[in-house]
């Protein structure tokens, strides 16, 4: 069995996370919208933490990503920057908050570092957004980028499926890893895309690639904390690695408080708060009609 072992004292920084490339050491990043997950992959000692706008599935329940507000993320992301203080920690730009303006990209960034204690952003898309990582890189804010499976872009694509498997699709997508690299992104997430290119584009990249569907040959590896710990009860990706199965668990638990509650076997004696016996005889007298019981 596994152990949790203390995390490091020093914090995680994008200049750790690229020395680690340069080394050839794995990154581990987890996603997180409270203040208690946090706090746990802080202690397991997990390099990076994105609050992900996957939030809006796992957490609140919308059919996708799209209705996620700033406000939202806000909120998630103080409960994270409350409970990991190692962790390198990035928040993702929900949609809307960054495509329109590059004014709006460098407002919105700026509020997750002021007022979501965040130590970076990330964006979805390539060479279009470049122009708004630039301004972003330039005024001090630091930019993960996301190309492949771009989950703000599920209508535009078609649904989740595989991206770069034409080769003209993965042409793209490589000439969109160099762009952003150019642009001043400091990691670059590859969603949802064949495991060969991924590795292509790790190796021309400088910077360290984050997988998710993206087979092992990336610099690090992430996944949504609620599929790795089976929290959820509905569909699982293919790249999902179930750790446990939490929600199985929650259930049977649930059960069990109901059936102890229904036939009063809780709560016992040991779960209540004890009154002196002299005080219930006293406030007895004169509430209970003048028996105690």
């Amino acid at each position: 069995m596994s152990t949790i072992s203390p995390s490091p004292q020093r914090k995680i920084t994008l200049h750790t996370l690229q020395a680690k490339k340069v080394r050839g050491e794995p990154i581990t990043m987890l996603t997180a919208y409270d203040f208690p997950t946090a706090r746990a992959l802080d202690r397991a000692g997990v390099d990076s933490i994105l609050v992900g706008d996957s939030l809006g599935m796992v957490v609140l329940g919308y059919d996708d990503t799209l209705p996620v507000t700033m406000e939202e993320m806000l909120h998630h992301a103080r409960a994270v920057a409350r409970g990991a203080k190692v962790a390198h920690l990035v928040g993702d730009m929900p949609f809307l908050s960054y495509q329109a303006s590059v004014s709006d990209a460098m407002r919105n960034a700026g509020r997750f570092l002021k007022e979501g204690g965040m130590n970076a952003v990330k964006l979805e898309g390539g060479r279009e957004v470049v122009p708004a990582v630039r301004a972003l890189v330039g005024a001090g804010i630091p930019v993960v980028g996301h190309i492949g499976l771009t989950p703000q872009k599920v209508n535009q694509l078609g649904g989740f499926k595989t991206q770069g498997k034409s080769a003209a699709a993965a042409r793209c997508l490589i000439e969109d890893a160099h762009a952003l690299e150019d642009a001043g992104c400091h990691a670059l997430v590859l969603e949802a895309i064949p495991d060969r290119l991924a590795g292509l584009i790790t190796r021309r990249l400088s910077i360290p690639t984050i997988g998710i569907g993206a087979g092992a040959a990336c610099d690090g590896q992430v996944l949504v904390t609620h599929d790795l710990l089976g929290l959820t009860d509905g569909f699982a990706p293919k790249f999902v690695k179930q750790y446990a199965n939490l929600h199985g668990e929650m259930a049977r638990a649930f059960a069990a408080y109901i059936e102890d509650v229904s036939t009063g076997r809780f709560p016992e004696t040991t779960h209540a708060h004890a009154l002196d016996e002299d005080v219930f005889r006293a406030i007895s007298r004169e509430w209970d009609g003048g028996t105690a019981h």
